[in-house]
């Protein structure tokens, strides 16, 4: 399996964000991943779709926008015109879910699926077919540096079943660092979102360790 390695922009250093980016780029990461927030369904701001367009210009690899709002699809238009590649949209956000995948497919982007800790997994089997990602949050969403939900595992495992052979990955995004990446990826993840730890100290170094760990 592939794994695929998403550093979390909300662990950057914004005073010196265009830095944090270049570093991100050069340590070979897979995506990006963008978080963005409302202060509505989650208790934090961060930015919108201009925001995004300014950095997509700045760096060339793949965007893998996080929606964390409460009407997703007043804004997937806006974000996909920024240069999202990837768009995540939470199940327990307001409005028509179906309507948010086909409006990110009429776009050109691949669409996702997120899941909040206390989410089922059965909300998506009506979905399967038409993702190109489950995001499981290993934390509750709205805030970085939390620590990793262990119960956490049992649903990644039951996810990577209920995914077959379907191409969709699935990504996890909350605590994860140097000491349960492995247990993620056992348990069947392929895309691994980490903020702080691969934030903290120096990015590349720290992207590097993460591949070793995959790589044993």
């Amino acid at each position: 399996m592939n794994i695929k390695i998403a550093p979390s922009m909300l662990s950057a250093d914004f005073a010196n964000l265009e830095r944090d980016l270049k570093e991100v780029e050069k340590s070979g990461a897979d995506f990006l991943h963008v978080d963005i927030m409302d202060g509505h369904f989650v208790p934090n701001i961060t930015m919108g779709p201009d925001q995004v367009a300014q950095i997509r210009k700045k760096i060339s690899i793949p965007f893998d926008v996080h929606l964390m709002i409460s009407e997703p699809l007043k804004y997937i238009n806006q974000f996909a015109d920024a240069g999202a590649d990837i768009i995540t949209v939470h199940v327990e956000s307001e409005g028509d879910i179906q309507a948010c995948i086909d409006t990110i497919v009429k776009k050109g982007v691949k669409p996702g699926l997120v899941l909040s800790p206390d989410t089922p997994l059965k909300v998506l089997e009506p979905y399967l077919d038409q993702i190109k990602m489950v995001l499981i949050m290993c934390v509750y969403p709205g805030f970085g540096g939390q620590s990793y939900l262990s119960g956490c595992t049992q649903k990644i495992r039951e996810c990577r079943k209920m995914i077959g052979s379907r191409a969709i990955d699935l990504e996890i995004d909350g605590g994860i660092n140097f000491n349960n990446l492995k247990e993620v990826v056992d348990a069947g993840a392929n895309v691994i979102v980490s903020g702080s730890c691969l934030f903290k100290g120096e990015i590349q170094k720290n992207m590097k360790r993460f591949r070793k760990i995959i790589e044993e």
